[in-house]
């Protein structure tokens, strides 16, 4: 079967072939001469394709001819692509494109003819796609971008490229001598710029800032300060001849040792004040006013000066300066001294068109306040009237006593009569309030006459605990804390009433320790308790009686009050003794056993009587001795409280149409 079919393959293979045999020898002929970019047409013929072109025509039967690309955007061009843009020729065609430095609108690579032709200017220089080198800034222009060094740069050397490659340096110009500085001051090259700024010593002239281009300075010179006319006092006249060296000697590098020696003179104009505490008070007032004034404005403007930061000066005698110098600030401030501390923002020291650095100071006088403690208070309008609605008739005599240094606070170069901003300042004072005493934040307020007087008007006390008060002034001049003592008006049958029962009371006393004495009929344990509290009883009576007056030394009432507080814890030890013995006779009675009650009393009454209320004191005394003889103690003489162990000075009002002679209020005694 298989043999059967294999005798027609040969057949089958011829018909196959017959259709194939004349078509292949017709493309065999072709191809062997059309040249590439060309289709047959027969055997003897070619054309060139669309876009294409041969030296004889479109057909051409020369096997040596070749078809080559049209260029249809060479002239005379047969296309037009429009403004900022130009023709691409491509192979069997061409397409239009924009120039560079331009793009179509639509955001496509390409388009045919001037119709589709929306080429617009490319922002090279857009954040993000900036082609420049970093030290350079880019400039579109309309078509190109150009780098260019930026003002206060130049290109670095050697030959660029290209505007495009161009790559800066900074430009030195107090080194080349292209800067504008002034002869006065001292150029510093800085990225980009130059500064112009004063030499140390030197200050910007008034109308000129400091550290600009524009900037013209003047050598720092001692300001004027005269003495206060009409005092005869040869230490003063020292002072101010010493004054006179310090400017003559004054040099632009030698600020800093002006200012110490300045502190210096001061603490020792103060320290011994020798013929000026012969000067009257209202003279001693004229000279510490002088001394404060020209301190502020002294210190002020010679610390500008001064580097930039802070510094402080000391003196032998305790005279404190610290200063706050800089140009341009962003924190708080904070001056600290032994005693004070001062806060307050850079904005209210340091407005925008301030000339020149700020200096912000704190003075720490002490001696000043032995010329000022006497000064009257003047309180405002509205605290006066308040203070007369709340508290009429009911205070007599007041008294005021300085718990704290005279310090005085300055700003070199602004009104501070009107700031912002308060100020806070928090002073530490030894002596604690007593429930008639309050805390006053005060100020000296300059009078017309040279003179002064301590005022509250713009200042208030934001709070007081224990040995620290807090103050707030919306001004700056120079500060102290006072305490004013109430005294309450004398009520005179209270006091006859004091002195008629305490009298009878040591009339009775002493005859009872008369017959306890020399009654010896009734000698036991019991009157011998009674006598011992008899005598303790009236010696804290007579104490109080006698001695309760004697507050000008601080260690006569200390010794007074301890006494008074021994003798009183005494008697309340005998009263517990006495008790103690009833309690013990009265059991001991039912027992039969008196005689031990008797011995048991007389070893134990003694040493507990005496010895216990010893003990507590000492401990007393010993932990907290400054509670004994404390700034106020009530006496019923006066029906008031004053001072003890310091001078008490008397406390001036102002009159008023409204409220003549205004007293002082009395303070919540929890407070």
């Amino acid at each position: 079967m298989r043999n059967r079919y294999l005798k027609f393959l040969p057949g089958l293979l011829v018909l196959l072939l017959l259709p194939w045999g004349p078509a292949a020898q017709s493309t065999t002929a072709c191809a062997r001469w059309c040249p590439p970019n060309s289709s047959c047409v027969n055997s003897t013929a070619c054309r060139c394709l669309p876009g294409f072109s041969a030296s004889s025509g479109e057909v051409f039967t020369s096997p040596s001819d070749s078809c080559d690309d049209i260029n249809e955007c060479a002239p005379p061009a047969a296309v037009s692509c429009g403004k900022n843009a130009e023709c691409l020729n491509t192979d069997r065609g061409y397409h239009c494109i924009c120039t560079p430095g331009y793009e179509l609108a639509s955001g496509a690579p390409t388009f045919r003819n001037e119709s589709e032709n929306t080429c617009q200017d490319v922002n090279e220089c857009t954040p993000g796609s900036n082609p420049c080198h970093n030290s350079t800034h880019c400039f579109n222009l309309v078509g190109r971008y150009e780098c260019r060094c930026r003002p206060g740069w130049k290109p670095i050397p050697g030959d660029p490229s290209s505007p495009k490659d161009i790559v800066c340096e900074d430009k030195d110009e107090c080194s080349s001598g292209e800067h504008h500085c002034h002869n006065s001051t001292i150029c510093t090259n800085t990225v980009g710029s130059y500064v112009c700024h004063c030499r140390r010593g030197w200050v910007p002239k008034p109308g000129f800032q400091n550290k600009k281009n524009t900037t013209i300075c003047e050598e720092v010179s001692f300001p004027t300060w005269m003495p206060p006319p009409g005092i005869k006092s040869q230490r003063l006249s020292c002072f101010f001849h010493r004054l006179q060296d310090l400017r003559g000697n004054l040099r632009s590098v030698s600020v800093q040792s002006t200012i110490q020696d300045l502190i210096q003179e001061v603490g020792d104009l103060l320290e011994g004040p020798q013929d000026l505490e012969n000067l009257s008070q209202s003279e001693q007032q004229f000279v510490a006013t002088n001394l404060l004034l020209g301190l502020e404005n002294a210190l002020g403007w010679l610390g500008k000066a001064l580097p930039i930061g802070a510094v402080t000066f000391s003196s032998s005698a305790g005279t404190v300066l610290s200063l706050e110098v800089q140009e341009q600030g962003y924190e708080n401030i904070t001056l600290i001294q032994n005693q004070t501390k001062m806060l307050l923002t850079w904005d209210t020291v340091h407005e925008s068109g301030d000339s020149g650095p700020t200096v912000v100071g704190l003075l720490s006088t002490p001696g000043v306040g032995r010329f000022l403690a006497k000064a009257p208070l003047v309180l405002d309008t509205v605290e006066q009237a308040a203070l007369h609605e709340t508290h009429k008739g009911v205070l007599q005599e007041l008294y005021h006593d300085l718990l704290s240094d005279v310090i005085s606070a300055f700003i070199s170069n602004k009104d501070p009569q009107n700031l912002r901003h308060p100020v806070t300042f928090i002073f530490q004072h030894s002596v604690i309030p007593g429930p008639r005493e309050k805390v006053f934040c005060v100020f000296w307020e300059h009078g017309q006459n040279g003179s002064g007087h301590w005022a509250t008007s713009g200042c208030r006390m934001v709070g007081t605990k224990d040995n620290s008060t807090i103050c707030q002034c919306t001004h700056l001049s120079s500060f102290a804390i006072l305490m004013a003592h109430y005294e309450v008006q004398k009520d005179s049958a209270l006091t006859v009433i004091s002195y008629v029962g305490l009298s009878l009371s040591l009339l009775c006393l002493l005859l009872a320790v008369l017959t306890f004495l020399f009654c010896k009929a009734i000698h036991n344990t019991s009157t011998s308790l009674h006598l011992q509290l008899s005598i303790c009883l009236f010696l804290a009576h007579l104490l109080f009686l006698t001695a309760i007056d004697r507050t000008e030394v601080k260690v006569l009432c200390s010794i007074i009050a301890g006494a008074l507080h021994y003798l009183y814890l005494a008697s309340f030890t005998w009263m517990l003794l006495e008790g103690l013995h009833l309690f013990l006779t009265a059991r001991n009675l039912m027992a039969v056993n008196y005689s031990s009650v008797n011995k048991f009393m007389k070893k134990l009454m003694f040493p507990v009587g005496y010895g216990v209320p010893a003990v507590i004191v000492t401990i007393s005394a010993a932990s907290r001795p400054h509670l004994y003889g404390t700034p106020t103690r009530y006496t019923p003489r006066t029906s008031g409280w004053q001072s003890c162990g310091a001078p008490v000075h008397k406390l001036c009002w102002p009159s008023t149409p409204n409220v003549p002679g205004l007293p002082l209020p009395m303070p919540d005694p929890q407070a």
